[in-house]
């Protein structure tokens, strides 16, 4: 869905070939200090479109983190996909995270929402409801419904998701990403619980986000 291209996510590379000509210029244009900053930025941009393979855990009943990052805020929200009252789990990324989200289950898209808006802080309740974001609904072989909302944040001015309905993603594939620090807040369907606290830091893929009741 969203591959990598030598270990970096795609959306990335012209930004770092970008950062790297202007460096490679500067420098044989003898301007050291514009060849050092640039120099900086080709480094910082290698490390924020990093994309690391990863395995996400085999076992059932369970969804994994979509994003990389800290657990911000949990509790009861209303869903923005079906309008109904479900637990919640906010993901908050900062500049030095991988910024590629993936799916926390094996499912089909069933729905996507692009929804422009401002670019307040994310950690903040109300980048959930103000600021620009996208929305996909993955429904998985049981019918169970989980929307991941991609959420940008005070830096972020770009949401990439190339998935669209009809999509299948298995779980802990790649699907989309955030550029320069975000939030994706995951509305869980009834029957799974949280299974992180809050402050805790979450893996994409790995970390597994919540587990269905028994």
């Amino acid at each position: 869905m969203y591959n990598p291209i030598c270990g970096l996510a795609r959306d990335g590379l012209p930004i770092i070939g970008f950062f790297a000509l202007a460096a490679l210029i500067t420098a044989v244009l003898r301007w050291p200090w514009l060849a050092g900053l640039f120099l900086l930025l080709t480094f910082f941009s290698l490390n924020f479109f990093r994309d690391p393979d990863r395995a996400a855990p085999v076992e059932s009943g369970i969804a994994v983190a979509p994003a990389d990052g800290v657990v911000c805020k949990m509790g009861e929200a209303t869903d923005p996909a079906s309008g109904e009252t479900r637990q919640v789990v906010c993901i908050f990324m900062n500049v030095f995270n991988v910024h590629v989200n993936r799916s926390p289950v094996t499912g089909v898209v069933s729905e996507v929402r692009y929804i422009p808006g401002k670019f307040f802080n994310a950690s903040l309740d109300k980048a959930s409801t103000d600021n620009e974001r996208n929305m996909i609904v993955v429904t998985d072989a049981e019918g169970a419904r989980f929307t991941v909302m991609q959420i940008a944040g005070l830096i972020a001015r770009r949401i990439v998701c190339p998935a669209k309905v009809g999509d299948r993603l298995g779980r802990g594939e790649r699907y989309g990403m955030i550029k320069f620090g975000s939030r994706l807040d995951v509305y869980l369907p009834r029957g799974y619980a949280p299974a992180v606290t809050m402050g805790q830091k979450t893996t994409a893929g790995v970390t597994v986000l919540a587990k269905k009741a028994e």
